[in-house]
């Protein structure tokens, strides 16, 4: 009977879809969604995309729709019985009251998806990063000791650097970086031309002189050195049963960056130059919600230094946002408002609220993202830039700020405080910087749905104008400091 009554529902959503525009189809789904019913809103997509014919534009907002609950499902693959058995293995004690207690109390992302409760993938390691009382207990403790101390002795260096020479792009280094993807065997049909995007250093005053040195297959294309998305392009044929492997080699070089802005210096923005305009405005996950305004009234206050209010933003993230592994940025609606409310995000999350903070507040904000290549903490990475004038575009790295005040648990309180604010205005050398905004276009253009809709770090695939989800490949940075070429 209660397959009957499924299969009624579902007949139901199908009839009453035959009317509907693509707008509510789409509410209607998301609707369906939120309610925990995902067989019926994939359902009512399906049947949108199989009625009358629609307009390119229409169809690929649908489409993406549809996948968007499949990419859902992939971030929530845990039972509720196969997270019991991952904190066991992690968390030394760990009895089922407790365990039942956690869950009353919230603290793992879950979604209700067709009836059962399902939970996030990098639950058991978020628990860590919002509870970190519980490190104590943790069966396979990690030691950061080194990379804390090796942070802090950089941050001490580059500083040191820019205001001896006076100037804020200091003590380069050389990198050669090799990028690999793989694409599972089968991922595509046999003869079938897989299209690769593989990220590379784009132009910035401390990033400079990239060469790419090899790659494999031939790239196609390798986009301006200006680019806001800056990729190689290749192509290479599927082979039955074998996997398809792409390599680029390139190398560049990267300066440490170290601002010293003085408040009284600071001069206010134009609100009408062109090139900033793009940066003061709402866009894609940058929105002035309600939430956001009242949340900036709270930290603003009657500030009016947009350096003050800038670093207001800043303080105010390192101490009340905790870091956490993200659900793909392409399933969240926005951005920065899921930061806001849920007060925890990944490094993205939290630059994406800083930067609608300091739009909101007139300071001009964009997006900078790539690789954080450091030695024991190699990871896909995002921080932002702000303009002051007369300082120009200078660094900030929200992640660090709250990165250096709740989990650099070796150093000292004032030690902590020295690297937070470093990176308000600082940034290491240890970065590859792929990207100068989010949310921007692949040269040549997809065809298909990204898979990062935001961000552009591990690379993006398609065939035939079907996507290569993240699922679908694999991908590799090796990062090797070189000599300076003299």
């Amino acid at each position: 009977m209660k397959l009957i009554r499924v299969l009624i529902a579902l007949a139901g959503s199908l009839a009453v879809a035959d009317g509907f525009a693509q707008t509510e189809f789409i509410e209607r789904a998301e609707a369906l969604e939120l309610q925990g019913k995902f067989a019926e809103a994939a359902a009512l997509l399906t049947n949108a995309l199989s009625g009358a014919s629609r307009p390119a534009a229409e169809r690929k907002q649908l489409e993406f729709e549809a996948d968007r609950l499949v990419r859902i499902r992939k971030d929530y693959p845990l039972t509720k019985a196969a997270l019991f058995e991952a904190l066991k293995a992690s968390v030394k004690d760990l009895g089922a009251e407790e365990f039942e207690a956690w869950i009353g109390e919230g603290r793992f992302d879950s979604r209700e998806i067709d009836g059962e409760r399902r939970f996030m993938s990098s639950s058991v390691s978020n628990l860590y990063f919002r509870h970190p009382e519980l490190e104590s207990r943790r069966i396979k403790p990690k030691d950061n000791a080194a990379l804390e101390q090796a942070r802090l002795a950089s941050v001490r260096s580059i500083k040191q650097a820019a205001l001896a020479e006076k100037q804020p792009y200091v003590l380069p280094k050389r990198f050669r970086n090799t990028m690999t993807v793989t694409v599972n065997a089968d991922a595509a049909p046999p003869g079938e031309s897989i299209r690769a995007w593989l990220p590379v250093p784009r132009r910035y005053p401390f990033q400079k002189d990239f060469e790419l040195r090899s790659s494999s297959p031939v790239a196609k294309e390798v986009n301006s050195r200006d680019s806001s998305i800056r990729a190689v392009y290749l192509e290479a044929p599927a082979r039955k049963a074998k996997p398809t492997k792409f390599q680029i080699e390139y190398e560049y070089t990267a300066f440490g960056v170290y601002f010293d802005p003085r408040p009284e210096a600071v001069k206010p923005v134009d609100p009408d130059d062109p090139a900033l305009v793009p940066f003061l405005r709402e866009t894609t996950h940058v929105m002035f919600t309600p939430g956001i305004r009242q949340l900036s009234k709270e930290i603003i206050g009657d500030e009016t230094n947009d350096l003050h209010k800038a670093k207001k933003c800043f303080d105010w993230i390192a101490s009340q946002i905790k870091y956490s592994y993200a659900t793909e940025y392409s399933t969240i609606r926005n951005i920065s408002e899921y930061c806001r409310t849920k007060s925890y995000g990944d490094c993205g999350q939290e630059a994406l609220l800083f930067i609608t903070l300091c739009r909101l507040n007139g300071v001009p904000a964009r997006w900078q993202s790539g690789w954080n290549t450091v030695p024991g903490g190699k990871t896909i990475h995002d921080w932002c830039e702000i303009y002051l004038p007369p300082y120009g575009w200078m660094p900030v790295d929200p992640y660090m700020g709250i990165w250096a005040m709740r989990y650099a648990r070796t150093l000292t309180p004032e030690q902590q405080q020295e690297i937070r604010d470093f990176y308000f205005g600082g940034l290491d050398q240890w970065r590859m910087a792929a990207n100068s905004d989010h949310c921007q276009e692949l040269s040549p253009p997809k065809k298909s749905l990204r898979s990062d809709t935001v961000d552009f770090q591990r690379g993006e695939l398609e065939w035939g104008g079907h996507n290569l989800y993240f699922d679908q490949y694999d991908y590799e940075l090796d990062v090797k400091e070189v000599k300076l070429p003299k």
